[in-house]
């Protein structure tokens, strides 16, 4: 399979759950219409970042890939909530930064890890006789 839609249903999925777990830890409900208005700023965000980045051309690269898609989600969704007439805080911010790098760059970094340490040649100490 290409890793194209993978790793666009991979940040797709972990936009979701960023969604998800700020909804959950604020006590707001996960009611479809509340749900979609969080979520829409950083779908489309999400989109904007692979548009960016060109992330069709190297989907698994951390770097521009990677902070790319995460920079651009950022700053797209915090600019759609705006414009929308959302919640904007300096500590939302900040959280969504945070977790948003973690989840969109993380998963590629620990890829990338795991492809180094496979593809790495293997250290033998000779023999003593």
């Amino acid at each position: 399979m290409s890793p194209v839609p993978v790793a666009a249903v991979v940040d797709l999925v972990l936009v979701l759950l960023f969604v998800v777990i700020g909804r959950s830890s604020h006590g707001e409900q996960l009611s479809p219409g509340g749900f979609f208005a969080t979520f829409w700023p950083f779908l489309v965000a999400l989109a904007a970042g692979w548009a960016v980045a060109r992330a069709w051309r190297r989907p698994l690269a951390v770097w521009p890939t990677g902070i790319v898609i995460w920079v651009v989600t950022v700053v797209v969704g915090m600019l759609l909530r705006l414009i929308a007439g959302q919640g904007v805080q300096f500590a939302f911010v900040v959280v969504a930064t945070l977790v948003l790098g973690a989840f969109l760059v993380g998963w590629r970094v620990l890829l990338e890890a795991i492809d180094r340490r496979s593809t790495r040649p293997s250290y033998r100490r000779p023999r003593r006789r």
